[in-house]
């Protein structure tokens, strides 16, 4: 009797192994049915690659998903697809470097836009300095916008390095981001915008800034230069 439960159990065992293997490849193709749907078969196996390869690497993969999904929707050439996908792959890898291994997914996705726009790893690895054990999305995502509206991200990283330096919270960011974002389009020059207001946020003042225009705006951008903002050093490295 034991024996032929032994032979069972052998037999058994690769129809259990084949099982598991099925419900794995089932699983896959599932995760994968939005790229399978979207991308030709070449770029949709260069695209899991790279995904692959994140997976495996323990960094979040549906950002790489929706930056290949979002290149299909605007029928981008396969190559550009690939590409873009490759590159946000290595930013995500450069933030968890900068920002450590316990980085939440919200954390990576704002640093890797931070690094696209130019910021420089240091800055990164400055803020978590800086911020320890409190979440830096918001700072990064201010950070990356502040960038992408024309403030120089030297400027842009002294900003947001000066506010986690002296303590002051997330509300403060989006509050400097807003009223940075209402200066521009009344017609102030970014960098100017952003050193005053960062030196309103910290010394607590609540002026509304006086909207300048043409060359005055434009003179004034050497007035916001890092070294403006209160005295603080400027922040290490520009490019990733």
């Amino acid at each position: 009797m034991s024996g032929s439960v032994t032979g069972i159990a052998k037999l058994a065992a690769p129809a259990v192994l084949a099982l598991a293997l099925a419900l794995v490849g089932e699983s896959a193709r599932a995760q994968d049915a939005r790229l399978v749907a979207q991308l030709d078969g070449p770029t949709q196996a260069q695209v899991t690659a790279v995904i692959d390869r994140a997976r495996a690497a323990s960094l979040p993969v549906e950002p790489l998903v929706d930056k290949a999904l979002e290149g299909a929707r605007k029928h981008a050439p396969d190559a550009r697809i690939v590409d873009a996908v490759t590159s946000l792959a290595a930013r995500l890898d450069s933030s968890r470097r900068a920002l450590g291994s316990a980085s939440s997914e919200a954390e990576l996705v704002a640093a890797a836009a931070a690094l696209q726009a130019g910021v420089g790893t240091a800055v990164l690895s400055q803020l978590r300095q800086q911020r320890t054990g409190r979440s830096l999305a918001i700072p990064l995502v201010v950070l990356g916008d502040l960038v992408t509206r024309g403030v120089p991200h030297d400027t842009a990283s002294a900003l947001i390095l000066l506010v986690a330096h002296e303590g002051l919270g997330d509300e403060t960011l989006l509050a400097i981001q807003r009223d940075v974002q209402r200066d521009v389009r009344d017609g102030a020059h970014p960098a100017t915008a952003a050193a005053i207001r960062a030196r309103g946020a910290v010394s607590g003042a609540s002026t509304r800034m006086r909207p300048t225009r043409g060359p005055l705006a434009a003179g004034a951008a050497t007035s916001a230069a890092p070294g403006a903002l209160s005295g603080h050093p400027s922040p290490a490295g520009t490019k990733p």
